[in-house]
């Protein structure tokens, strides 16, 4: 069995190392993966305190995953997870009183974020792309949303590709073929920008570039036809989910 770290961040790289020794495919998101695909130590506007571990695996490995663990020391929650486990799993660190949730094949709270056949792009966490449209895809945004959001915008530029740099493409065409995800992205990251005036961002030019050049990307990309016909009908049918806290 596992030693569980109390510390939540070396926790999560414990976790991603055994992972990886084994080859279970898991990958991290949430705070703990922003502050660990920063390219150096957040700037104080960006940092806060993270309570749990998030982490997404593969469809094909929801057994892999759920062995994986429990040997790791975590308790299974078995209710949840025989009626969930299809997209998503949770654990529990009880010394900690820390909660694990594993999101399978996909993101889904507010709108669904797909991840078949990107979990495996980075070593530690899911695609920044991806990583970003977890933070907002939140319908009402919260500080640490808002923090979580700018860190990734400030700390990675953006362009056409993976890696180190969120994928503007992958955003874009993700939100032209579901108007609902178009309708929350875009209007989060206006509202980002003017959160920004809150906090003291170290560069502020380029985070506000940053975010004009993803925005234009979205309208550049040409929209599906299922998005047409849902813009027609715009705010006048909630375009969102409404997630149930997991307690």
């Amino acid at each position: 069995m596992g030693r569980i770290e109390e510390d939540v961040v070396a926790e999560g790289k414990r976790l991603l190392a055994a992972a990886a020794s084994q080859s279970v495919p898991l990958r991290l998101l949430g705070g703990v993966a922003i502050g660990l695909r920063a390219p150096g130590e957040l700037a104080p506007a960006f940092r806060r305190t993270y309570a749990d571990l998030d982490f997404a695996t593969s469809r094909k490995a929801v057994r892999t995953a759920t062995s994986f663990f429990r040997d790791e020391g975590y308790e299974p929650q078995v209710a949840f997870n025989a009626l969930h486990g299809g997209d998503r799993l949770l654990f529990f660190d009880n010394d900690n009183d820390r909660q694990l949730d594993v999101f399978v094949g996909s993101f889904s709270m507010c709108h669904r974020v797909p991840l078949d056949g990107r979990i495996e792009i980075d070593e530690v966490s899911i695609p920044l792309a991806e990583l970003l449209l977890t933070k907002l895809q939140v319908v009402q945004l919260n500080e640490k949303d808002v923090r979580d959001a700018l860190a990734i915008l400030h700390d990675h530029p953006v362009a056409d590709a993976d890696g180190e740099t969120l994928n503007a493409r992958r955003v874009a065409e993700l939100c032209s073929c579901d108007w609902g995800l178009w309708r929350t992205i875009t209007q989060n990251l206006h509202d980002c920008r003017d959160f920004a005036d809150r906090y003291d961002v170290p560069d502020r030019d380029t985070l506000d570039a940053r975010i004009d050049t993803l925005l234009e990307r979205i309208e550049a990309e040409p929209k599906s036809r299922s998005w047409r016909l849902r813009a027609k009908v715009g705010d006048r049918k909630r375009w969102y989910e409404l997630p149930e806290e997991v307690a």
